[in-house]
């Protein structure tokens, strides 16, 4: 099977996917690409802001873009529904630990006029003018929460989960019309457009708000599997239960809720992470088989009760380099990132980090680059040596990080 060789593989998603001669379709599909700019969107969940930084070198703020313009407006739609409230008011105690979560992932339109943007809190996505920060479209996803996307490899499509719902609805991302949808398994999560655009990979990561973390109660999390759909008609080509997979390896106690991924440069391996392990595990496709795990450092200041730690996470967050010769591992609850060799599976320097939350891969490929969700910042670290390049400060909360393309001289919107 011939594939698109992506530039880059972030984690869990082809942002923009890119093409072996390192220039971005999303672009190049547009005459006016020569005035465009490569950024960094960085998604404050907390703030309800979109900071937007350089994609490589000091990775210093150009502007930021307010993603919640109509929130008197959706906050009056959600107090008038009872049952909008109670869902809004759980995503606040729960998922939220007591803050509204406002912006989940986001992606730029082809053409670089436009940001879209998944909103948890209000249960949709929207397309923000960059030029005047005015809302273009908005579509509420089904259900009563919107989680991570996809965006297509030629820029046009934006797949988004609508966790509440248990399935994936793909929007024309210029008009925010539905072009199809799919269901999957319980709290669909991470999106992937894979083979060129062939195929949406989709992992559902059952319940992660409950206590009932010991590897006994695992079967509580609900059906948690992989979905794979194809990307043209969304019919189902097929799905991947890790559980048998670890069963047969002997990782009876491990999760099977598949977290943050990264495919290879061909598509033929999966490195994806689990709840509650602190390290990730090969998966190869063609043979249906985890291959290999690796266990990374724990910190022995880590608490050990598996009820504290964030949303089942204990690892969050792993990118590969264009490469595809290193692995970048964001470990969320012990407070480090580190590159990974992905031959020998060695482990660099572990770079002290608060609460790193994701991973991706700078505009050059050179660096990896990790939110601090606990620090308000980002963080590069270069993929060559492992160790840190430089971090700088965000908006609040920093979860989603992705490549992007803004107007060439785009400081900020002018209103909004």
């Amino acid at each position: 099977m011939s594939v698109l060789r992506p530039r880059h593989f972030l984690s869990l998603a082809a942002v923009l996917a890119l093409t072996a001669g390192g220039t971005a379709t999303a672009a190049t599909a547009q005459d006016s690409s020569a005035a465009l700019r490569e950024v960094l969107f960085v998604g404050n969940n907390w703030d309800g802001t979109a900071d937007v930084v350089k994609s490589t070198g000091d990775f210093a703020k150009i502007g930021q873009v307010n993603v919640i313009p109509d929130k008197a407006e959706r906050l009056a739609e959600i107090n008038a529904d009872p049952i909008k409230w109670i869902y809004y008011m759980s995503i606040r105690s729960q998922v939220g630990e007591g803050h509204d979560q406002y912006v989940d992932d986001m992606y730029s339109t082809p053409d670089g006029s436009s940001m879209v943007v998944s909103r948890p809190s209000f249960a949709d996505v929207v397309s923000i003018d960059l030029a005047t920060g005015k809302i273009n479209w908005r579509f509420p996803v089904a259900g009563y929460r919107a989680d991570h996307m996809a965006v297509s490899p030629d820029g046009t499509r934006v797949a988004v989960s609508a966790s509440t719902a248990n399935k994936v609805q793909v929007l024309d991302i210029g008009t925010g019309k539905k072009v199809g949808e799919f269901s999957t398994g319980d709290k669909p999560h991470e999106n992937v457009f894979t083979n060129g655009g062939k195929y949406i990979w989709n992992m559902a990561i059952g319940e992660v708000t409950t206590a009932l973390d010991d590897p006994l109660l695992d079967w509580t999390k609900g059906d948690r599997h992989i979905t794979i759909v194809d990307a043209t008609t969304f019919k189902e080509v097929k799905t991947i239960d890790m559980r048998d997979r670890l069963d047969a390896i002997g990782l009876k106690n491990f999760s099977d809720a598949v977290r943050p991924a990264a495919f290879s440069p061909d598509w033929s391996k999966l490195y994806f992470q689990v709840s509650f392990f602190n390290g990730f595990l090969e998966y190869d496709v063609a043979t249906d088989k985890i291959t290999r795990v690796k266990t990374l450092p724990e910190n022995p200041a880590t608490n050990k009760d598996r009820t504290t730690w964030l949303l089942d996470s204990r690892h969050h967050g792993i990118s590969m380099n264009p490469e595809g010769t290193k692995l970048c591992v964001a470990g969320t609850m012990d407070n480090y990132a580190t590159v990974v060799d992905r031959a020998s599976l060695q482990e660099g320097p572990l770079i002290t980090a608060s609460t790193p939350y994701w991973a991706t891969v700078s505009g050059d490929g050179k660096d990896c680059v990790i939110s601090e969700a606990g620090a308000d910042r980002i963080t590069a670290i270069d993929f060559a040596t492992g160790e840190k390049v430089t971090s700088v400060n965000v908006g609040d909360h920093p979860q989603r990080v992705r490549l992007a393309h803004v107007p060439a001289d785009w400081t900020g919107p002018s209103a909004g």
